[in-house]
């Protein structure tokens, strides 16, 4: 008997049926092993939170955390309904924020810009290529621009004194706006910083206005709305009546001069490259511009 035992053992000759098998994963366990760790990275904002009120979630705050894009993200830029509306890259942004007391309206659009440019890199890369025209010969071409060289631009710093390197007469309050002198009016005019709640706003009241105008010839009135905005008091007036007359009837000078102080002040992520035409030769700075090759490359 103990021979027999021992001639089983040594060859192993136990059935099939009778050998241990291995425990079957549980749902929970397979689901485990498909598991994927979304990585995360930090995103620096243009204006470093210095343009934030105390309590806003980005008050002094200088970078933000956002995950990478993902599938879920994909749904919600090629979600039909979401692009008609217009507010398709809005949730997606939001979507990749880490820290959800943070809203998309509710960020500076330099920031709200550099986070949308961090989005794509994580998503398709730092190589964007898009069809332009040259400014020269009109010759559309295919151009690659790369997302990962950019600079950010404006008023940036902590030296509130360092304005006056940026740019001369320029004054900033405790409530972080900005009062300049006009030239041709000699009006003293208080500028706020806008948000993309304020972005969304004007688009939906300029889209308002095409429908409005449809097959009217009326000029646009994008540059004034845009100043009606951005302006919070003249001369220490802050009734929206007046301050809307006012840019209305402002001189060209100082709607220009206006125009380029904000600009300068605003912090933003400079979106602008070196353009050299493979056809002409010609060379020059141009925008980025954000296509529908920006989140939906071509394959």
């Amino acid at each position: 008997m103990s021979s027999t035992r021992n001639n089983q053992a040594r060859l192993d000759t136990t059935s099939v049926d009778e050998a241990p098998q291995p425990a079957k994963e549980t749902k929970k366990e397979q689901a485990a092993s498909l598991s994927f760790a979304v990585p995360t990275e930090f995103v620096d904002l243009p204006s470093r939170g210095l343009y934030y009120p105390e309590g806003h979630p980005l008050h002094g705050v200088e970078s933000i955390e956002i995950k990478h894009m993902t599938a879920k993200e994909e749904d919600i830029l090629s979600s039909e309904t979401l692009i008609k509306k217009g507010v398709a890259i809005d949730r997606m942004l939001q979507s990749v924020m880490i820290d959800k007391a943070i809203k998309i309206s509710d960020m500076l659009i330099g920031d709200k810009n550099a986070l949308t440019v961090a989005a794509r890199v994580t998503g398709y890369g730092a190589e964007y290529e898009t069809r332009l025209a040259c400014p020269s010969c009109d010759s559309e071409q295919e151009f690659e621009f790369d997302l990962g060289d950019l600079e950010f631009v404006g008023a940036s710093f902590d030296d509130r004194s360092e304005l006056n390197n940026l740019l001369d007469g320029v004054e900033i309050t405790d409530d972080n706006t900005f009062i300049i002198t006009l030239p041709k009016s000699n009006h003293s005019v208080e500028l706020k910083m806008l948000t993309g709640a304020d972005e969304d706003k004007l688009n939906k009241f300029q889209n308002k206005k095409i429908k409005s105008q449809k097959d009217k010839l009326l000029p646009t009135t994008l540059l004034t709305d845009t100043l009606k905005m951005v302006i919070i008091s003249v001369s220490g007036v802050k009734s929206r009546d007046q301050i809307n007359q006012f840019v209305d009837n402002m001189p060209a000078m100082d709607s220009r001069y206006l125009r380029g102080v904000y600009q300068k002040l605003a912090p933003n992520i400079d979106m602008t490259q070196t353009f050299v035409c493979g056809d002409c030769g010609h060379e020059q700075d141009l925008e980025v511009p954000v296509t529908t090759d920006f989140f939906w490359p071509r394959q």
